[in-house]
């Protein structure tokens, strides 16, 4: 028969392995978590399209993390920071921001929020926008697919100029939405065809209630 110290011996063992075990398996999950990509949805469509409800109602019912890359860059704006000045005179023309700033503001607010599925609205804008994130990004993110909300401008014209008496925002107004508009034929509408020639654009009509566009959108989640 074993004796005591023999029994409390084994017990103790036992602990230690257990214990041993679990730290191990705790730094081998870490670690897989450091090195598994994020996976990225981006939210394309014309301004007023209905990217951020949809973001908003796409968050709630499948948790993913919804990062605006126009929203990103007004805080960069409110910031008071070497690039809010320029930041803030190219949102107000209607112009895309150079594309290592977004990429940068996007990368560091995935880094920080410690999620690893996030929807990405109103990004990329143009070639240039693609370019620098499959240069920076590709080794970090799989990029499932494209959410495309279609609508017509005349739409988005109304839904903008309703949006600008709340909003605050500088854009919301009908001479800079007029830029914006132009600004997304010319620039993004490339980025799309280049998503739909590789089967990665996912398509919704959004002219409609937002009820019946957000069932339509949750088919591709």
């Amino acid at each position: 028969m074993p004796n005591n110290s023999s029994v409390s011996n084994t017990i103790f063992n036992t602990i230690a392995c257990s214990v041993v075990g679990v730290l191990i398996w705790k730094m081998v999950e870490k670690q897989r978590k450091k090195n598994e990509k994020f996976s990225v949805v981006f939210v394309l469509g014309g301004p007023g399209s209905g990217k951020g409800t949809n973001c908003t109602k796409i968050v709630d019912k499948f948790g993913y993390t919804h990062l605006s890359a126009g929203d990103l860059l007004r805080d960069e704006r409110n910031s008071g920071s070497k690039l809010a000045e320029m930041i803030n005179n190219k949102i107000k023309e209607g112009l895309i921001v150079p594309a290592a700033v977004t990429v940068g503001l996007l990368h560091k607010a995935m880094i920080k929020s410690g999620a690893q599925k996030f929807l990405v609205d109103g990004f990329p804008r143009d070639p240039e926008n693609l370019s620098c994130w499959e240069e920076k990004m590709a080794q970090h993110c799989n990029v499932k697919f494209l959410l495309y909300l279609e609508c017509p401008e005349d739409e988005m014209m109304v839904r903008l100029l309703e949006r600008g008496k709340t909003s605050g925002r500088n854009d919301d107004n009908a001479e800079s939405i007029k830029k914006r508009f132009q600004t997304y034929i010319n620039s993004t509408q490339p980025i799309i065809d280049h998503f739909r020639k590789m089967g990665k654009v996912r398509e919704v009509n959004s002219n409609r209630d937002p009820d019946s566009v957000f069932t339509d959108v949750c088919k591709f989640f």
